[in-house]
């Protein structure tokens, strides 16, 4: 008897369900030939700025835009440092040296897999001297240190609070990539209130690549702050330069986002907190089903100070790939994110990183696997996915498992 299959990810059901009123924004956009800028865009905006609670938020082309221009219109400049995570996709550090700065890493916690501020302290006191001006400076390249980015990964953010001090103390930029939190919370010490996802750091890049919480039919993305001259700056960076059509302030790029996208956003938008409710449920559940399962599988670990959207949910196990063979085999589908960290990609082998710099990212890039997430993920096949993993994992702790992957390969 087959079973069917349990995609990964299903970009089809909910394009389905909204289909009448995306069509209609695709409609309006050919009546009104209104495609680049114009009411979407600008609706959009505002009511991406309520979600976050932020004063502005800029749509752009891309998360890696929203990323780039983030720093950018905060001050970050030529020869600059910025200091992010090696646990992230390779976008974050694109945005920083395309920004004209210089990426350079602190490990994660085991925990969260997000920035530790432990290790952040350690860099700026250890990696870090002043300067005759009083300038903080990086000792690894000699030049000035002034941004951070903290990655608010999977759909959970980083220990804002504890970043935020340090930032603040050593007169750094702090730049929140929530490209993958769409609608996530942190509790706030400091303030003794949640805060949303976005809206902590001098500004914020968010992305709606069709797979995100929110997701667009394509690449769009958006940056928010409170901040009114970043919002006026990310405006002018994003559209050539211009403050107004053909007076050009500044060389800018093309990186606005299009109208349709906007609309279809706008439509999305209104059923994001739903979206990101049954995910938490699915989360709640997958940590049930493998309570069982004892430490065979680690499940992620959600913080109390956190609200996290899960956009993915990622397990640990020892025989990653030995997992995800016998899951494809099952009909299964799984990913990894991210197998390499960033630091030893050969892209930034000029970076002079080593094997062993960041043992925890390193660590976890060797375990990590991400299972099926998204809103309607049924629950007979969360409960398979979750039986199938324990299976596998329950074999390895015993013996070799080849057998049982060849056995179900011949079935």
């Amino acid at each position: 008897m087959s079973v069917s299959s349990i995609p990964f990810l299903d970009l089809v059901t909910p394009h389905v369900d909204l289909e009448q009123e995306l069509t209609a924004v695709f409609q309006q956009a050919l009546r009104t030939a209104s495609f680049i800028g114009g009411p979407m865009v600008e609706n959009f905006e505002k009511s991406f700025a309520a979600l976050c609670t932020t004063r502005y938020a800029v749509g752009v082309s891309s998360g890696t835009d929203a990323v780039r221009f983030a720093l950018m219109a905060a001050g970050v400049r030529q020869g600059d440092v910025v200091v992010t995570v090696p646990n992230t996709f390779i976008a974050t550090t694109e945005a920083i040296s395309q920004a004209g700065a210089l990426p350079e890493f602190v490990d994660i916690d085991e925990r969260t897999y997000n920035m530790d501020s432990e290790k952040l302290r350690e860099y700026l006191e250890r990696t870090c001297a002043r300067d005759a001006a009083g300038k903080l400076t990086s000792r690894r390249c000699g030049r000035p240190v002034t941004a951070v980015v903290p990655v608010h990964l999977y759909g959970q953010m980083a220990d804002m609070d504890q970043i935020l001090e340090l930032a603040d103390h050593y007169g750094l930029i702090v730049i929140e990539d929530a490209c993958q939190a769409h609608g996530a919370e942190y509790y706030s010490r400091k303030h003794n209130r949640w805060c949303m996802a976005g809206s902590m750091g001098r500004a914020a890049g968010f992305s709606f690549y069709p797979g995100k919480n929110l997701g667009a039919c394509g690449e769009a993305g958006a940056v928010t702050t409170n901040d009114e001259a970043i919002a006026a700056r990310v405006r002018m960076i994003r559209d050539h330069g211009q403050v107004k059509k053909y007076y050009h302030d500044v060389e800018g790029y093309n990186g606005r986002l299009d109208a349709v996208q906007a609309g279809i956003l706008q439509v999305k938008l209104t059923h994001l907190a739903q979206w990101n409710e049954q995910r938490r449920e699915r989360a709640a559940e997958y940590k049930r089903l493998f309570g069982a399962a004892g430490d065979a599988i680690r499940a992620p670990f959600e913080p109390s100070w956190s609200r996290a959207v899960y956009h993915l949910y990622v397990v640990r196990t020892h025989d990653r790939y030995g997992l995800m063979a016998f899951l494809t085999d099952n009909r299964i589908g799984a990913g990894i994110h991210y197998p390499i960290p960033l630091h030893l990609q050969k892209a930034y082998e000029s970076l002079n990183y080593t094997t062993g710099d960041f043992p925890v990212a390193e660590k976890i890039a060797e375990e990590i696997v991400s299972l099926p997430m998204f809103p309607q993920l049924a629950a007979e096949h969360q409960a398979r996915v979750v039986e199938e993993t324990v299976r596998f994992v329950s074999c390895v702790a015993v013996t070799d498992c080849t057998e049982l992957v060849t056995a179900q390969q011949t079935n």
